[in-house]
Parts: C-alpha cells; sequence; structure tokens
C-alpha cells in the first residue's frame, strides 16, 4: 500500500487545529504530524485527560485524517543546548522558569518524558487501536558543541568526546522512560543538533550505546546542502528510521556572497548559498529516496515539512502533496525475472 502522506503542522502553529484540519483535507493529505506548539497537541492535557485526547481524534476523524506521529523539537533543543535568551522565545514559562541554564536543561528533560508518556495514551486512544506504526515522537536534542564546528581557538576531539558524552548522559534516562511505555524518539538531523550529518549521527547513538528507542526522522533538506550523502544515510541507518520527512532545498544558487554557513542572512535572500524549496523545486533526488526507503522496508509516513518563503504556503502545501503521491511507489513484492524459471 502507499505510505501515508501527512503534514507537519510546526510550521502551521499560527493556525488553530480546528482551522488546519479541513485545510490540509482539502490540501490532499492523508494526516497531521502534531506539533506539541501552537493548539494542536498539548502535551500536559494529553498526559491527564482522556477527554482532550478524543477531542483530538474525532477532530481528526471527521476530516479524514490520521496522525502517525508527534513532534516536540523546541523542547528537545533545551535539552543539551548551551541556554541563552532565544530559547525564552520558545518555551514555555514552566520550562523557563527563573533561566537558570541547568534548570531549564532539567525541566527540559522531565517534559520530554512527559511527551513520550503523553504520545503512548494518544495512540493507544486511536480509534480502531494504535495502528501498525510504532508510536513515535520526533524532536530536536540540542547540543553543547555545536558551537564549537570550526571553531578558533582550535577544538579538540576530547572537548567533542565530553559533549557527546554531556548528550549521552542527559538522554539515556528519557529513552529508558521512552521504553517503559514503547515509544521510539526520533532525532531530526540537522545542524545546531548533536548529530548533523552521517559521522556525528553514528557518535550520537554509540553515545547512548545504541538504544533501540533512539532513531532518526530522516530530512534530506539538512543534510544536502551541506554535500551530505542524503541517500547513503538512510542505507547507512536502515534500522533506525523511525520517521520520514519530505522537505526540499536548493544550493548553489546565490551570487558568491554568502557560502553555506549561512552569512547571518534571513531565508530568502537572494544572496544565499542555500535556501528550503517547496518540493519539487529543489535540487533533491526525491526518487533515489523513495527507492532507498523502499530497499530498507520504510513503511510510515512521508510527512512534508513546508518550508519556502518565496511561495504561498496553501499552494505550495497542495502541490507538495501532490507531487509526494505522484513520486511514491511501493515496494516490488516478487523478483521481475522470476518468470523466465522453468521450474514449475
Amino acid at each position: 500500500m502507499p505510505r501515508p502522506i501527512t503534514l507537519f503542522t510546526g510550521q502551521w502553529a499560527d493556525l488553530p487545529l480546528a482551522e488546519l484540519a479541513p485545510l490540509a483535507k482539502n490540501m490532499g493529505f492523508d494526516g497531521l504530524e502534531l506539533a506539541c506548539w501552537g493548539d494542536h497537541f498539548d502535551v500536559d492535557q494529553a498526559a491527564a485527560s482522556k477527554n482532550y485526547l478524543k477531542e483530538i481524534w474525532d477532530l481528526l476523524q471527521t476530516h479524514g485524517l490520521d496522525c502517525h506521529a508527534i513532534s516536540n523539537h523546541l523542547v528537545g533543543q533545551a535539552i543539551c543546548d548551551r541556554i541563552d535568551e532565544r530559547h525564552q522565545a520558545i518555551l514555555s514559562p514552566e520550562i523557563w522558569g527563573d533561566g537558570d541554564p541547568e534548570g531549564v536543561r532539567k525541566r527540559a528533560a522531565r517534559q520530554m518524558i512527559k511527551t513520550a508518556r503523553a504520545a503512548r495514551k494518544f495512540f493507544d486512544a486511536r480509534p480502531g487501536g494504535p495502528g501498525a506504526f510504532p508510536a513515535v515522537v520526533n524532536g530536536f536534542t540540542g547540543s553543547s558543541i555545536w558551537h564549537s564546528i570550526y571553531a578558533f581557538p582550535p577544538t579538540s576531539q576530547a572537548y567533542w568526546d565530553a559533549g557527546f558524552a554531556d548528550f549521552g548522559r542527559r538522554w539515556l534516562p528519557i529513552l529508558d522512560a521512552f521504553d517503559k511505555v514503547d515509544v521510539n524518539f526520533a532525532l531530526e538531523v540537522h545542524p545546531t543538533e548533536i548529530a548533523f550529518d552521517i559521522a556525528s549521527a553514528q557518535q550520537a547513538l554509540a553515545a547512548v550505546h545504541g538504544h533501540k528507542r533512539f532513531g532518526f526522522n530522516y530530512d534530506p533538506s539538512h543534510l544536502a546542502y551541506q554535500h551530505v550523502d542524503y541517500v547513503k544515510f538512510i542505507r547507512t541507518f536502515a534500522d533506525r528510521i523511525y520517521h520520514a520527512h519530505m522537505k526540499d532545498v536548493w544550493w548553489g544558487h546565490g551570487d558568491g556572497t554568502v557560502g553555506v554557513f549561512g552569512g547571518h542572512t534571513a531565508f530568502g535572500d537572494a544572496r544565499r548559498h542555500w535556501d528550503f524549496r517547496s518540493l519539487g523545486h529543489g535540487d533533491i533526488h526525491f526518487e533515489e529516496i523513495i527507492v532507498a526507503l523502499n530497499d530498507i522496508r520504510y513503511t510510515g509516513p512521508l510527512s512534508i515539512e513546508w518550508e519556502d518563503i518565496r511561495m504561498d504556503r496553501i499552494h505550495g502545501a497542495t502541490e507538495a502533496s501532490a507531487f509526494v503521491r505522484k513520486i511514491d511507489f511501493p515496494a516490488s513484492g516478487l523478483v521481475f525475472d522470476a518468470a523466465f524459471s522453468k521450474k514449475k
């Protein structure tokens, strides 16, 4: 069966879920990947109230939508980061508290554990049962060492090793909590996170001792402009792809003023070396991705994270859902040349 096409609601959090759900259906989506901000998925209410869970599922079903994952990137970012005033803008007052960095990190970790419990309750409340796709929470981890990339004074390997050790120390208890409720955590590999390419993803996996609940929310757009092989990533982590984002990007389209680091310029600046694009308008080869996902037998959703500052988002998301539906195809169930065999 074709994989469900879903919409990540993170970039649509300005719209109430009651307004976004019918819009998503009209744009051609099969379901939503619910972000834990705006009013799309309230972790505290989901953990405490069966009525709240029923309200969400009733709303989704009314519009013919399903849900296969929730995402809590904002809270996850604060768990390992070097906390500054930017984090206050993305965190709740309860997690920010007095802004003491270590206090913020600990409160964020507790909230991520609560997110796992809320996800378990949410998917258990799904009409018809939890479904075949494992419960998954997508998100970020933050990083205590991202700032040291290409840094001066020079960064030692010991400094980086300490950063991965910090990540492991903070996340292993969280992953154990995820395991207790049978939920997977999928890190969206991304610059500023503990894992941002294949090598750092391997280091992150080792730092949590290969914990079975730690995997990846695959997103080619964050790899490609770095010149990381985004198809190789799928094959390298075949058993750790817990969710997949479909998102496009182009690179090499600037005027030579700004490099791959972004030059402190905003998205949409024509000088930029790279920018996110609506699906089919960038440089990602999506057919190679579909082939690789078929090869590893990934059967989960293809979730569109729509970002393109140059395009109207309703036009773009509608076009993107049709694009992904067209390029997706099921894996073969037979050997194509078996018919030539003389054996009966």
